[in-house]
């Protein structure tokens, strides 16, 4: 059986490495020319995700993704703080957790590793056909099309395979646009190190802005302490953060911004909005070249919405089919299980256990639960800042903080 994929992000790459350890022949095709020229700053993958990858990768890929890795369970508790810097909350105890934080381009490059010769850079895809005798193939501006039994798009939320499969778009913007950027801990005032520590946290303001914080150590905190397999991206702690306002004419119009320029708009808009100046700290102290803008996208939370073609020799996974804001952390595993999941699915009908619709068909409906799952966590997020836009929702923010702020202070 031969699979072609395309798109190699996360969820391409781990397809590929999983297909080609079971036998089967694989192609990944893929726009970039360097996997390690890519957008994103770092992923949480939970014990389910890690899980899948074991299915997926030769047993020392997780040696080495765990000694490049910073380790949630080693994290103080995350926080939630109001735009003032005063501790609202925490979240749960991290001690027991098996998930793990990493750069998104550690985790690319090991996966393409993976991969091996069966990627192919810099080859984009425009379109996906049947051919005469129904045979799918993918097609390219300057080259043969390439046909397989089986075509998986995993080329992200503006799929050419998904679009072609569902007859338009799988998903929308979601109203958030996001700002991201890298910000080194020793960079940071003494007073806001001790504020922040090595958590991860949220801050929401009223009107629509908030900050996430995220805190990854690889080094001083790893999963696994072994220097020697290390080949993480962030060599100290360092805290990688995204900003986000809703979207509209005046946050559009920050998008091509570039760097310093982005960065200090963002600290203005903020300042508008009565933020405090030591929760700026960690913008106004970035790296000016890490600084971007993104909007979100998002697909239906309703798993019946996803995958909205019937089951054949033409799929998807990932953002393809089920897009999901960064605000629950969870879209990279999604991808991951779903590769680990088509993979299972794949083997069995190449022992002939099932036929190849059949098995896509299963594969699409764990898919579906799966993706419906991630979003329906992610927009929650996405919702209330959302709803501190309006008035009644700002006015409520702005009234509720102090009183959550004094109760933490009292419980502690």
């Amino acid at each position: 059986m031969r699979v072609v994929v395309v798109g190699g992000g996360i969820g391409g790459l781990a397809l590929g490495a999983g297909l080609r350890r079971r036998g089967f022949e694989v192609s990944v095709f893929d726009r970039d020319t360097d996997v390690a020229a890519t957008g994103g700053y770092h992923i949480t993958l939970d014990g389910r995700a890690r899980s899948a990858l074991r299915e997926l990768v030769p047993p020392d890929f997780e040696r080495r993704l765990l000694a490049s890795a910073s380790a949630l369970r080693l994290r103080d508790r995350d926080a939630l703080w109001d735009r003032r810097g005063r501790l609202l909350g925490h979240g749960p105890d991290l001690g027991g957790s098996a998930g793990v934080d990493v750069d998104r381009v550690t985790l690319r490059v090991l996966l393409a590793e993976a991969v091996g010769g069966d990627l192919h850079l810099g080859r984009p895809v425009s379109g996906v056909e049947r051919g005469p005798d129904g045979t799918p193939r993918v097609l390219f501006a300057d080259a043969a099309p390439v046909a397989a039994d089986l075509v998986v798009g995993a080329d992200g939320a503006h799929s050419v395979v998904a679009r072609h499969l569902a007859g338009g778009p799988t998903n929308r913007p979601a109203g958030l646009i996001g700002f991201s950027g890298r910000t080194l801990v020793e960079d940071l005032s003494p007073g806001e190190r001790r504020r922040l520590g090595p958590r991860s946290g949220l801050v929401v303001g009223p009107r629509g802005a908030a900050l996430y914080i995220g805190f990854l150590d690889p080094v001083g905190k790893p999963a696994l302490d072994a220097p020697e397999l290390r080949m993480s991206v962030t060599t100290g702690p360092t805290y990688i953060w995204g900003a986000m306002f809703p979207e509209s004419t005046a946050t559009d119009a920050l998008r091509p911004l570039r760097e310093g320029a982005l960065g200090a708009a963002l600290l203005s808009r903020f300042r508008e909005r009565g933020w405090a100046g030591r929760t700026l700290e960690v913008i106004a102290r970035a790296d000016p070249h890490s600084v971007a803008a993104y909007r979100f996208n998002a697909a239906s939370t309703r798993a019946s919405d996803l995958a909205p073609w019937p089951a054949g020799t033409i799929t998807a996974l990932g953002d393809a089919v089920h897009a999901t804001p960064p605000t629950a952390g969870m879209g990279a595993g999604a991808a991951i299980r779903d590769a680990a999941d088509l993979v299972a699915h794949l083997s069995d009908a190449a022992a002939g256990a099932t036929t190849l619709t059949a098995a896509v068909a299963r594969f699409e409906a764990g898919m579906r639960r799966r993706g419906g799952e991630a979003l329906t966590l992610a927009m929650r997020t996405v919702r209330l800042i959302l709803a501190t836009d309006t008035a009644l929702g700002a006015a409520a923010t702005a009234l509720t903080t102090p009183l959550l702020a004094a109760a933490t202070r009292l419980r502690h």
